[in-house]
């Protein structure tokens, strides 16, 4: 697999739908997520990122123009001890409750699939980032429908032990614009994390495009400490 560079592929892709992002910064001492959100209707631009806790949640930007919540609104990220779990739907939910009860993240998915949104049928992407004692492995998942067809769920986790300072792996819902959106399809792509945090959310919202971007979350994790530092950058302001 070759190493690609995150900011060119946001930049050629005007609608990955919502992505995360794991992994190492540059000079290896912290663990690196991010977490965005696009929206082509008014219902899903109608949206901002929260802090909650040690979390993150959505919430309506006008709430008078709210219209179905259901799929919109959420908790993204929660902390579970020395767990940070990062999704694109209420799926954080069901990882928490299930990893509290010492469930491993890809048992605790077993009860859900892909989002009611037919023709869409969009893929729940999830991420776990472990750190401990120094030590730090992250997991990537993705529960989608059998190649665009109702009924079939295909299921697949991709875990990573030990990984190197300066690189990553980026998954997201759709693999570009369209009537129905096209599912990610393959592994989560390997990509290069420079900078600090600062330096890479700003690469990642320029990147992002311009008409379809929501909002962003960053967060670098000490990987000696826990102590976590995260930045928000909304559109609608």
């Amino acid at each position: 697999m070759e190493k690609k560079n995150l900011a060119e592929i946001l930049k050629n892709n005007s609608y990955p739908g919502r992505g995360i992002v794991i992994g190492k910064s540059a000079d290896g001492k912290y663990a690196v997520t991010a977490y965005f959100i696009m929206g082509r209707s008014t219902n899903s631009r109608n949206r901002i990122f929260v802090e909650d806790g040690n979390g993150l949640r959505t919430q309506a930007f006008d709430e008078s123009k709210l219209e179905d919540p259901s799929l919109i609104i959420y908790a993204p990220v929660r902390v579970l001890g020395n767990k940070t779990i990062v999704t694109n739907g209420d799926q954080t939910d069901t990882i928490y409750e299930g990893m509290d009860k010492q469930m491993t993240f890809e048992q605790s998915l077993r009860s859900r699939c892909y989002e009611p949104d037919a023709p869409n049928l969009t893929p729940r992407i999830s991420g776990i980032m472990h750190v401990e004692n120094g030590k730090y492995n992250y997991a990537l998942s993705i529960l989608k429908s059998n190649n665009g067809r109702e009924g079939a769920h295909n299921r697949f986790t991709f875990a990573y032990e030990n990984p190197f300072a300066g690189e990553g792996h980026f998954i997201h819902t759709y693999e570009s614009d369209g009537n129905p959106l096209p599912s990610f399809e393959g592994e989560p792509t390997w990509v290069g994390i420079s900078g600090d945090i600062d330096t890479f959310t700003n690469e990642v919202w320029n990147s992002l495009n311009e008409d379809n971007k929501v909002s962003l979350f960053v967060r670098y994790i000490n990987i000696e400490t826990g102590e976590f530092e995260s930045r928000i950058v909304n559109k609608n302001k």
